[in-house]
């Protein structure tokens, strides 16, 4: 979620392209895509197909199970199937355009048709960072307060939990669509990406960006502080009470809970927190391609695995489904 913007420098157009009366203003982009040989166009296409299939089966299946099973309907699952459902929704905004891009020649987008791609990509991106906390916040109940779980996760507690998710992933976008309009462009129309991002926009306009990239990094900067500082301030309460127990038993059941999402807040924040640090390069827009890559590809492959694979009441869940059909 606009995780490069720190290595990204602009410089305030010259008079000469400030005066774009003149100029023809540009509303239709060129997606360039993933840089490939030609000869691994096939290839790749293949490989992106059939993870997203997966993906989607996996995120949508997983959905199915918690909604179908009342075992599974407790706030952990019901968090759980609304990270699917971001997660499907990011693979489907990103992964078929790209598919298209492989072998169409017009690999052309409309502004508009771009906006409302990125106004989908950040929805997904922010909704998940708040239900990653969100998630961790309710391990940090269920083991450091285990008696009072039922009193203070109540289900009105979580569906408020969700609900502001979802409407922050819906603000956060808002604005920045909003902000976009104030741009124009003018000299180039090629995007060095495979989908519209904000910061690959910024790049080609013509009006000084300045504003939007300060307010990308601030929007931006405090969710990702704010999810993380909530993760690991619930996580370290959580290692401190585990510690505490005397049975290796308890011990052993704790971290068989909480295993699954960490490992997911590992995938998803440990690469983030490696290109805050990355200095910018002359191949920027290569590694920009391939850290979103992982970010709208990857992990929303993974995520339903991890879950499933880790989860005894999932995997249940799923074998009576089977069973029944079989």
């Amino acid at each position: 979620m606009f995780s490069y913007i720190y290595h990204i420098s602009f410089q305030r157009p010259s008079s000469n392209n400030m005066d774009t009366k003149n100029a023809t203003m540009l509303s239709t982009f060129v997606l360039t895509g993933l840089p490939c040989q030609l000869e691994w166009q096939t290839t790749l296409f293949l490989v992106f197909l059939v993870i997203f299939l997966i993906t989607s089966v996996g995120n949508l299946g997983l959905i199915y199970l918690i909604c179908n099973d009342p075992h599974l309907h407790i706030p952990m699952y019901l968090f759980l199937g609304s990270l699917a459902f971001v997660d499907a929704w990011i693979s489907s905004t990103v992964t078929p355009k790209m598919l298209v891009n492989f072998f169409t020649k017009n690999k052309m987008i409309s502004l508009y048709e771009c906006m409302l791609q990125f106004f989908s990509f950040a929805f997904s991106a922010t909704t998940e960072c708040f239900l990653l906390a969100t998630m961790a916040y309710d391990r940090y109940v269920a083991i450091c307060k285990p008696l009072l779980y039922p009193v203070i996760m109540t289900n009105r507690l979580c569906i408020q939990l969700l609900v502001s998710s979802f409407v922050a992933g819906l603000i956060h976008p808002m604005i920045h669509v909003g902000s976009l309009f104030r741009l124009t462009f003018c000299n180039s129309n090629i995007i060095h990406h495979f989908y519209c991002d904000i910061m690959p926009l910024f790049k080609i306009s013509c009006t000084d960006p300045s504003i939007n990239v300060l307010m990308a990094f601030i929007s931006s900067g405090s969710i990702q502080v704010f999810s993380i500082l909530t993760i690991v301030v619930s996580y370290t309460l959580v290692l401190y009470t585990i510690l505490k127990k005397k049975s290796l038993q308890g011990i052993k059941k704790a971290f068989y809970t909480c295993g699954a999402h960490l490992l997911s807040v590992s995938l998803y924040y440990g690469p983030l927190l490696f290109m805050y640090v990355r200095p910018g390069s002359a191949q920027e827009d290569e590694q920009d391609m391939m850290d979103s890559l992982f970010y709208t590809v990857i992990i929303p492959l993974l995520n339903p695995i991890i879950y499933s694979l880790r989860n005894k009441k999932v995997i249940h869940s799923l074998t009576k489904v089977l069973k029944r059909n079989v």
